[in-house]
């Protein structure tokens, strides 16, 4: 028996690819997307890839039109799809900062906006925005992205007040150091710096990720709404200490 369907951004690779496996092998059936054409590496006939643009609301549209022909709205939208372009802002070009907010805010904004009316007429929905530690915490050189993930934030708690009583929940997390494509650029020296910052000393599993995201989505959370999550082995806690005895 089908649970429901799920619409994914950014499932080519990294944490939303696993999000993406993680729902179809529970039943789920997975629209993901990506920028570029690609396929899923496991072929389950529940599994759907589709190339998409999250900033471009024509394209969003046309999406929207052939989902709802095939029966495959969502009732469970996973906003992971993100960029980053890092610079020190005194060298930040103005497109390092429109392109960062136009795929990591304006995208979560145009997703969620056309979905939301067939959760709202069903009463029934989940909304799950992928944010950062960066957005709680800052980064030196990430204005743009920190920004971004901060302004997710808002967002979320936002909307989860208005949809609470059309039974549609509304959250967000917040991965911490996750061993994917994002933190390949790490050298062993600044990993295991890294890792000295984590409580937990280690980096995060995507799995880790999609296990919180699958329960978020799942009728346990029912009662979980507004609520920015950090899955980061304890980083943030630490972060906080270190700023309160400086």
């Amino acid at each position: 028996m089908k649970n429901g369907n799920v619409f994914i951004s950014g499932a080519s690779k990294g944490i939303g690819k696993t999000i993406a496996y993680n729902f179809a092998k529970n039943n789920y059936t997975v629209v993901g997307t990506s920028r570029q054409e690609f396929e899923f590496d496991n072929k389950l006939e529940n599994l759907i890839p589709i190339k998409l643009d999250v900033t471009s609301r024509d394209d969003i549209k046309a999406c929207f039109d052939d989902l709802n022909d095939r029966g495959l709205l969502p009732n469970i939208l996973i906003n992971n799809a993100g960029i980053t372009s890092d610079q020190l802002f005194l060298r930040m070009k103005d497109s390092d900062w429109d392109n960062v907010i136009n795929t990591n805010l304006n995208g979560v904004f145009n997703l969620s906006k056309i979905f939301i009316k067939n959760m709202v007429k069903n009463r029934n929905g989940r909304i799950i925005n992928i944010s950062s530690i960066s957005g709680l915490m800052g980064n030196p050189g990430q204005v743009n992205y920190s920004s971004s993930k901060a302004a997710l934030n808002g967002f979320t708690k936002s909307l989860a007040k208005e949809l609470g009583s059309r039974n549609i929940t509304v959250n967000s997390v917040a991965p911490g150091f996750i061993e994917t494509d994002m933190t390949s650029f790490l050298d062993e020296t600044a990993k295991k710096n890294v890792i000295e910052t984590i409580p937990l000393k280690r980096l995060g599993r995507p799995e880790d990720v999609a296990e919180l995201v699958l329960f978020l989505a799942s009728e346990e959370a029912s009662y979980i709404t507004g609520q920015t999550i950090s899955i980061d082995g304890g980083l943030l806690m630490y972060w906080f200490l270190c700023a309160s005895l400086n």
